[in-house]
């Protein structure tokens, strides 16, 4: 039963995860649009979080501190890879980088091992993931080295999206309740980008429309609450790796959400490498 649940969160926690990506890109700057959701994060977090948790002890609160540092660092390098690429650009990346070194990682700390079969359906996925992205970076227009900057921004995205699931994985199975680390997460890992987005709001020669941001931070904040919500719970019932992998067919949701939202073409080959990625997904969860 905790099998099947993990795997309908984890696929949960992949749709909701697109539509968050796609909102932090959007038509805004995505530094003070991730700072307006992180703004609602806190906001309705911190009751949850006080009334309905307990309190960290000192050991979760380092655990809480450490998954802080990781977060900002991530938040940054996928605001900067926004800042210069188009979304079915940079997310695929992201999102490919960080299931295979998610895969490496739970192998490491929690001891996790894939059969054969399972890693056919790894490199499957992150083989459509990759072709996908390259597929997108040599037919959009832009700049070329400004690309290649958003690549590698992307690329250390990845590396932290994989330290991040690794690391939250390991704090919510830590704690003696899972929901003292995960709500009392929602509110320390939004300090920051509250901040920095004020100020960059506050520089702008033309900022957008105050009460409209707002609104789509809210939205963002509900979103974030269930996607990285779904998630982390999905680590605690199942293997990190295969909750991973299943959360990384949010590139088809984002690829669908391009062209039905961002208006970003969508062909017979795009189709075929998002058929790649579900189809390996598929297959690491009934290698199983």
């Amino acid at each position: 039963m905790g099998q099947t649940l993990a795997l309908w969160l984890a696929i949960f926690a992949a749709a909701l995860h697109a539509i968050f990506g796609a909102l932090q890109k959007g038509t805004q700057n995505p530094w003070i649009v991730r700072g307006s959701i992180d703004f609602w994060l806190i906001i309705f977090g911190l009751p949850l979080a006080v009334f309905f948790a307990p309190f960290p002890n000192a050991f979760e609160w380092m655990l809480l501190a450490g998954a802080v540092v990781i977060h900002f660092a991530y938040k940054v390098f996928l605001a900067l890879a926004y800042e210069r690429a188009a979304f079915t650009v940079v997310y695929p990346i992201v999102r490919g980088g960080g299931v295979l070194f998610t895969v490496i990682g739970a192998g490491l700390v929690f001891n996790e091992v894939f059969n054969l079969i399972q890693w056919a359906g790894v490199f499957c996925l992150v083989f459509g993931i990759f072709g996908l992205a390259y597929y997108n970076f040599k037919t959009l227009s832009g700049e070329p080295a400004v690309l290649i900057t958003a690549l590698g921004a992307a690329s250390i995205t990845a590396f932290f999206v994989a330290l991040y699931t690794t690391y939250d994985a390991y704090g919510i199975r830590a704690s003696a309740d899972p929901f003292t680390f995960l709500l009392w997460f929602f509110v320390v890992t939004s300090l920051d980008f509250p901040v920095i987005a004020w100020f960059k709001y506050r520089s702008m020669k033309n900022p957008p429309a105050f009460a409209p941001l707002m609104r789509r931070g809210q939205i963002g904040a509900l979103i974030a609450f269930g996607s990285f919500g779904s998630i982390m719970l999905a680590t605690r019932l199942d293997k990190v790796g295969e909750a991973a992998v299943l959360r990384e067919t949010s590139t088809v949701f984002a690829a669908l959400i391009g062209w039905l939202f961002l208006k970003e073409a969508v062909g017979p080959r795009r189709t075929l490498l998002m058929c790649l990625i579900a189809l390996g997904a598929v297959i690491v969860e009934f290698g199983a």
